[in-house]
């Protein structure tokens, strides 16, 4: 049996599929952040493994049976750094993966626009914590809008909302706007009693005192407050949509009509943000608008197309099928 592998590397979990040459998902598994940018080398590379000696072992698998495998993952500038990359390695050798070798890193969003889409060409926007637009050719990133960070961007992200939720609630407190149920949530969340003279400073203090983009946390507040019907959540969320849907259209070409893959938790299914995206969209362009939360289905594809060539149909879906099942090398990793 020939197999392939494909790992989704995030900030919080680790996911791995492996599918076979008729592209069958046989295995997945599961473990922590396996994301540099996030966690440590050495606890990220050993999510990363046991991810996929897990997914291995439900598909009692041979690791020598594996011909490719692919990661997407954010983070994967850090491996230009050879004392982060020799981390990495040697959780890789641990796997007993010597048929295919080295892995081949993708981005993220390469792995989510994959999964939505058999399409080669598109564009995916990325909004989570943060923003970033990218557009596809061949299942490739070629090119990038915006995604410099909360100093210098992130436009319309997670970062992007809670900072604005914080500011309401000052300009509330300051007597420059009409009390609202978001800047109450906003304090009730830092732990500040609205009613208190110095509650503006405590707010501030609140804001500065941990990482900037620990403002991230205030962002389901304004998703919250605008279900309520609150003003001034609702023009945040207009706002941050506008700004997401000129950085998508930012990353195409005049008139282009290839699908737009949406992924990250702000502009989900359940999201005010990703509502008004998708309909901005479907105002502006003709394209196809796709939401995608299953990267790991995307890098296995990616793997398998590696290894059993282009004519592989995409799976539809990350369901395990039964099939001819092999005992585990005594070398695998677990």
């Amino acid at each position: 049996m020939r197999l392939a592998v494909g790992v989704d590397a995030g900030g919080t979990s680790t996911r791995a599929m492996v599918i076979d040459e008729g592209g069958h998902v046989r295995g997945s598994g599961s473990a922590g952040g396996g994301n540099p940018n996030s966690h440590p080398p050495e606890s990220a590379a050993l999510a990363m493994a046991e991810a996929v000696a897990r997914a291995l072992g439900e598909a009692g698998a041979d690791p020598a049976d594996v011909c490719a495998w692919v990661i997407g993952m954010a983070g994967r500038s850090k491996l230009t750094d050879p004392t982060i990359a020799a981390v990495f390695e040697r959780a890789w050798d641990g796997l007993g993966l010597v048929r295919a070798g080295r892995p081949r890193l993708v981005s993220d969003a390469v792995a989510a626009f994959v999964s939505a889409t058999p399409e080669p060409d598109g564009t995916v926007l990325v909004a989570g914590t943060g923003s970033v637009a990218g557009r596809i050719r061949q299942r490739d990133l070629v090119a990038t809008v915006g995604g410099y960070g909360w100093l210098l961007g992130d436009e319309g992200s997670g970062f992007w909302l809670g900072r604005q939720a914080v500011r309401t609630a000052l300009d509330v407190l300051g007597g420059n706007r009409p009390p609202s149920r978001l800047a109450d949530a906003v304090l009730h969340e830092a732990g500040i009693e609205a009613h208190t003279p110095d509650a503006a400073f405590r707010l501030i203090t609140a804001a500065n005192a941990g990482s900037p983009i620990d403002l991230a946390r205030f962002a389901p507040l304004v998703s919250a407050a605008h279900a309520e019907g609150d003003a001034a959540a609702r023009s945040i969320v207009e706002r941050a949509a506008e700004l997401l849907t000129e950085t998508v259209l930012a990353a195409r070409d005049e008139g282009e009509t290839t699908p737009v893959v949406l992924v990250g938790s702000v502009v989900g299914r359940s999201s005010p943000v990703g509502d008004a995206v998708r309909a901005a969209l479907t105002t502006a362009t003709d394209a196809p608008v796709l939401s995608s939360d299953n990267g790991v289905l995307g890098a296995a594809w990616l793997a398998a197309l590696d290894a059993f060539g282009p004519g592989l149909p995409r799976p539809e879906t990350g369901t395990v099928e039964q099939g001819p099942r092999t005992s585990p090398s005594p070398g695998a990793a677990s």
